[in-house]
């Protein structure tokens, strides 16, 4: 046999194989393969299962706080009005409004009226807050013009009051019923401030898809919203929609200038950035963790090659004496390892993938088979475990696993063809 063979040629695929599939009878280790394939299988499966789990809840959560709420709030600093008292109410609140939405980059502006208080129906109460917004701003508001479910039209908006379905499943009340907002900061008397109650009609109610929102969120027409709060003539804040949310950093300066008058901000990171940093430094530990899931199920690679090599101690004697150089020996028990990484890392993919396409029906089954309560949205904050699938979070999973497969084959291999055949012969 000729000792300039070419690397990786037909006959050593052939042996490899021959090995792979030999029966423990023959000398064969097809029980550990087995075990290494599995092992490989289950270790891919949940580092693409976790990683698409990990992009779907993170995108999820963004896409509920950028599709609910302002990219930028906008207020006035704090100054003392004419009666003597320090307050932070925007005046030219449509100059402001008009002015910002000018600024490159931004979408939207619109003045905006907020506050808490106690809603009650019958029975049941529940501290809300409360948004006064106009109507056409209202509809650009992706969550809540369109969100992942509704009762009645967004049209009669400016006629009622639009609600969380969480609200309305607080306080048991339906579409067209009536609702009492009630605030502390009321009707100015001689004798102080009394509580103001007001009823409205219930002619929208949404699911945003965040528990919090859904379950606090109240909408006003402005309008009726400063007259309730006692703010005529005023806003709170101005509410502004960028066209990158990811860089809203940049356009600060060009928010604040266009005001003219002092003023500060807060952002959609400033809210949930805290949050987002969490989720990611998880993200990077989750990572660590499975990755070294992998890295033990690569292992049994090892350990039935080290058996393979004992086993076939003659075969590697005979090889080597007819003529096989240490090259072709290390590539055939190579082949042998990096096979069954290879084909483990297949199925792993296939089966993560399959698992994450089809989350919400596996989900639902564990829910039904454990009697429900298996995921509380007022602790996640959203309604179901979302997962998503990206190329680069497959690749990375793939590309982790063969590397370490392939690295943890090297030194069986490598003992195999430093195996001196006169002494695997000997004793034959």
């Amino acid at each position: 046999m000729s000792k300039n063979t070419a690397p990786f040629s037909r006959f050593e695929w052939q042996i490899a194989w021959r090995y792979l599939r030999a029966r423990r009878a023959d000398g064969g280790v097809s029980t550990m393969t087995w075990i290494s394939l599995i092992g490989i299988t289950l270790a891919v499966a949940a580092l693409i299962i976790t990683l698409a789990v990990r992009t779907g809840f993170r995108d999820e959560f963004v896409d509920t706080i950028l599709g609910a709420n302002a990219h930028v709030e906008v207020f006035a600093q704090s100054y003392v009005n004419e009666a003597g008292q320090v307050e932070r109410s925007i005046t030219d609140f449509d100059g402001w409004a008009e002015r910002i939405a000018q600024v490159p980059g931004v979408t939207r502006a619109a003045p905006l009226i907020k506050g808490q208080v106690m809603a009650s129906s019958g029975q049941n109460n529940a501290g809300v807050e409360v948004f006064g917004i106009a109507y056409d701003d209202l509809l650009a508001i992706p969550r809540v013009a369109h969100p992942e479910s509704h009762v009645g039209d967004i049209a009669a908006f400016e006629t009622g009051i639009a609600i969380g379905s969480g609200v309305a499943a607080e306080l048991g009340i339906g579409l067209g019923d009536k609702i009492k907002i009630i605030s502390p900061n009321g009707v100015k008397t001689a004798f102080g401030t009394s509580p103001r109650v007001n009823a409205y009609d219930v002619t929208y109610i949404f699911t945003a898809g965040r528990w919090d929102i859904d379950r606090t969120r109240v909408y006003l027409p402005f309008a009726e919203a400063q007259s309730f709060f006692n703010r005529e003539g005023k806003a709170d804040q101005i509410e502004v929609i960028v066209d990158e949310p990811e860089k809203v950093d940049r356009l600060i300066e060009d928010i604040l200038a266009a005001t003219v008058e002092p003023s500060s901000y807060w952002t959609w990171r400033d809210r949930s950035g805290a949050f987002l940093r969490a989720l990611d430094m998880e993200d990077n530990v989750m990572f660590i963790i499975l990755s070294v899931l992998v890295l033990i199920a690569s292992m049994n690679i090892t350990s039935g090659l080290i058996m393979l090599v004992k086993n076939k101690g003659r075969d590697i004697g005979i090889l080597r004496t007819m003529g096989l150089t240490e090259g072709s020996i290390l590539r055939v028990f190579f082949l042998c390892g990096s096979l069954t990484g290879i084909v483990g890392t297949i199925a792993g993919v296939i089966l993560g993938c399959l698992f994450a396409i089809n989350i919400d029906s596996i989900f639902s089954a564990i829910n039904y088979f454990s009697g429900g309560g298996v995921w509380d949205p007022s602790i996640r904050g959203i309604y179901r475990l979302p997962a998503k699938l990206e190329f680069w979070d497959v690749a990375s999973a793939v590309g982790l696993s063969l590397t370490l497969s392939f690295l943890v084959t090297l030194f069986p291999a490598r003992k195999a063809a430093r195996m001196n055949p006169v002494e695997a012969l000997r004793y034959e």
